[in-house]
């Protein structure tokens, strides 16, 4: 066991664009995510090809993700109480291949999709100390589960219902529900919740029909609340290649 440690932090850079007919879409990401002595860092790329089926807008895509994380636990920098702790012994540095799959629908009202990010089995350690006792830190599959619908209430105001549902072997099945409303388009103001865990607020302005900015705030409800003062994220969105002959409308979903 151990005492001390640093505030998380993560940050994500994103690009992704579609092909001229809107058939296929590309993506890559990169990330640098820390949480106390284990950091991990990584690059995705992704491609998804898009069945269109009616002039409205209704969409099928079937995506593919696959890239390299770098996961390292600096065990030699934690102040134990029982310096004897055989996992704590030695550090961590582990190159691990990710292989993701997922299927999402969506119409101009509602959408609704599925996902498994991490396809491969990859571990993160596995060690052998005495008496034969062997410690082994394994990755499993995520399964996310997600869908939202946009009403209109009126001519400027629209309330977009969604959830999230992920599970993961070894532990509880989680839910995130949120609730937001757009105003004339150009301003999100809305609220999360994620079962068991914590509550959020959100805001959103469309700048221009380019830029879009966004800010949530994350407040622990769980036992956690004792160690942590809440999360704070921001994004910021920009759209190349914008043509007049688009629909102008911000994206919703």
């Amino acid at each position: 066991m151990g005492r001390g440690g640093r505030r998380p932090r993560t940050g994500t850079v994103s690009f992704d664009m579609s092909t001229r007919d809107r058939k296929v879409g590309l993506g890559i990401q990169a990330f640098n995510d820390r949480i106390g002595i284990v950091k991990t860092t990584g690059f995705y790329a992704s491609y998804a090809y898009r069945v269109h089926f009616d002039q409205k807008g209704s969409t099928l895509a079937i995506g593919l993700q696959g890239g390299l994380s770098n996961y390292r636990a600096e065990y030699s920098k934690v102040d134990l109480i029982d310096s004897n702790d055989p996992a704590f012994m030695s550090n961590v540095n582990a190159l691990m291949p990710s292989f993701g799959a997922g299927i999402y629908f969506n119409t101009p009202k509602w959408y609704a999709g599925i996902s498994v990010p991490n396809l491969v089995k990859s571990y993160l350690r596995k060690d052998q100390y005495l008496y034969s006792t062997e410690v082994t830190a394994r990755k499993y599959m995520h399964f996310f589960f997600m869908a939202g619908y946009v009403f209109d209430l009126n001519e400027n105001l629209k309330l977009k219902p969604s959830f999230l549902i992920k599970s993961v072997r070894g532990a509880p099945v989680e839910a995130d529900v949120n609730l937001n409303f757009w105003v004339k388009e150009i301003i999100g103001i809305g609220a999360s919740y994620r079962t068991g865990d914590a509550v959020a607020g959100l805001l959103e302005l469309q700048l221009s029909r380019q830029l879009r900015m966004g800010y949530a705030y994350d407040h622990s409800i769980s036992k956690l609340v004792k160690y942590n003062q809440g999360t704070h994220e921001i994004m910021l969105r920009y759209e190349f290649g914008w043509d007049k002959s688009d629909v102008v409308n911000p994206r919703l979903f």
